[in-house]
């Protein structure tokens, strides 16, 4: 069960005023936006703020550059890749066209075996 609270009207009145008296004097004793301390904060927060851009501007441009790399690296793996498969089909092109010719000479020569034969 809580206490009895034996402040009366005044009394918190005064408590209230009392504050606001003290907020006005925290108010009243802050240094003016021309005060030098005042005015050197805020140029190195300033100066914090503009480094923090830099730091941003920097990691935003490497990070463009990785991916500008990446791009570039996997456009050169395609056309490896595409140049490969140029390679491979032209080989079998090759190896296909060498059967031909394999079977062809193969062919002619029982042709010209079968014509001996006859002409003995």
């Amino acid at each position: 069960m809580s206490q009895f609270n034996e402040n009366s009207m005044t009394d918190r009145l005064k408590a209230s005023q009392e504050a606001r008296q003290a907020a006005l004097a925290r108010f009243r004793d802050r240094p003016a936006a021309d005060d030098p301390t005042v005015v050197a904060r805020k140029a190195e927060r300033e100066a914090i703020a503009r480094e923090r851009d830099i730091r941003v501007a920097a990691r935003e441009a490497e990070r463009a550059a990785a991916a500008a790399q990446a791009v570039a690296e996997a456009e050169a793996e395609r056309e490896r890749q595409a140049i490969e498969a140029a390679r491979v089909a032209e080989e079998k092109i090759a190896l296909a066209a060498a059967a031909r010719i394999e079977q062809k000479q193969q062919r002619d020569a029982r042709y010209a075996a079968r014509k001996a034969k006859a002409r003995k």
